[in-house]
């Protein structure tokens, strides 16, 4: 049997800067997603490694892809997780073509460089060495390709559903990290208000009742409120941010109807199902009766955290001391992640490491380090190895 020392020696640069840049090329900005084109270059890559492959239809240009090793079922499956999806390029210019995956000084550019393309690759790399290798594996290593991450967690949900999640008894999520060790994230909340008011003439607002005034009497309220909640000594205080507001027709007819959208985050420990009460009797204050107002829960995902002393964290760090030389402490990140999906439904341990930087996603320029993207690929080599022989 191959020693680890000789597994990471096939750990090649070129082979992961290919594959990421490849999957950076591909377009999966959601909405709408079309993740299947980027599904389809891991299935390429995980069946020349000879892995069995599963294609999960979601939608029109949908789909999870699912690389299997199988093992003798001693030991609890490993889920090895990324996402497909990307976020908009957005309207600030960019250096580099968003999708062109440029190499430019030890870097790969484009959407996704480090959120969260170049962690999915590694993950993927990781599986085909270990594949080729030979080792018997005593549990099961899966590695997902998840679609919808960014907007509804359309495939983390289908994955569960079609009982993947089943025989899982640790899950590794390549999201942005800096190769810092994430046990915990904050969880998200999103909330649309309508209030509905009455039009009439802009010359003869009396006969009215202007919806977008409502809504400011709720956001006034909103200044005021605080959150029940005990202070976590790895994640910063809950959050709201006041997303979006829509009102309004034409500057000469009083609105009768104002969309306001909120973005709370939060922290283990908080109840949402709490936090939906208590604002809905704060919005329903400022109307006139409650059918002059709507509430939507548009996004709900709970805050996620695995004990620090956990056997996962424990083997995590082992495997950084030893592999790459770093220390890493428990540490908590602000974003949520499919984790909230994944662990919520089947309660199982989850821990978020991967090579691009947190401070990158979602922003102008983004991309990952060439030289960490390697990094990740041998460590989740030899944390597969911890976990599963």
């Amino acid at each position: 049997m191959d020693s680890l020392k000789t597994i990471l020696t096939r750990v090649d640069e070129e082979e992961i800067i290919s594959l990421t840049q490849e999957l950076i090329q591909v377009d999966t900005v959601n909405p709408p997603g079309n993740e299947a084109g980027a599904a389809a270059i891991i299935a390429r890559k995980l069946e020349q490694a000879g892995i069995d492959v599963k294609t999960q239809k979601l939608a029109d240009n949908r789909a999870n892809i699912i690389g299997i090793i199988k093992g003798s079922g001693e030991k609890p499956a490993l889920l090895f997780n990324g996402h497909l999806d990307t976020v908009p390029p957005g309207k600030e210019s960019w250096e580099y073509s968003p999708f062109s995956g440029q190499i430019a000084d030890g870097r790969i550019y484009g959407r996704g460089a480090s959120d969260m393309k170049s962690g999915l690759a590694a993950l993927v790399l990781a599986a085909c060495i270990l594949k080729k290798s030979g080792i018997e594996l005593k549990g099961d290593l899966i590695v997902a390709g998840t679609a919808g991450e960014e907007v509804d967690s359309l495939g983390a949900r289908a994955f569960v559903e079609a009982g993947y999640l089943d025989n899982v008894g640790n899950i590794v999520i390549a999201e942005p990290s800096n190769l810092k060790l994430f046990t915990c994230q904050k969880g998200a909340l999103w909330l649309e208000f309508t209030a509905i008011g009455r039009t009439a003439h802009g010359s003869m607002p009396d006969l009215g009742e202007n919806a977008i005034l409502i809504m400011n009497k709720f956001l006034n309220s909103l200044t005021k409120y605080e959150f029940d909640y005990s202070p976590h000594s790895l994640l910063t205080a809950p959050t709201i941010n006041v997303g979006t507001i829509n009102g309004g027709v034409k500057t000469n007819v009083v609105p009768d109807q104002c969309v306001l959208t909120l973005d709370l985050r939060t922290i283990p420990g908080q109840s949402h199902d709490l936090i939906i009460n208590d604002l809905t009797a704060m919005f329903e204050q400022c109307l006139s009766n409650k059918d002059k107002g709507k509430i939507r829960i548009l996004n709900n995902r709970e805050p996620i955290e695995i004990d620090p002393y956990h056997p996962l964290v424990i083997t995590a760090q082992k495997v950084g001391r030893e592999v790459l030389s770093l220390v890493l402490e428990p540490a908590g990140v602000n974003y949520y992640t499919d984790a909230s999906v994944l662990v919520k439904e089947k309660n199982v341990p989850v821990i978020l490491f991967g090579p691009g930087d947190e401070k990158l996603a979602h922003q102008p320029n983004e991309y990952v380090e060439i030289d960490k993207l390697t990094a990740a690929v041998k460590y989740y080599i030899a944390l597969a190895l911890e976990l599963l022989t």
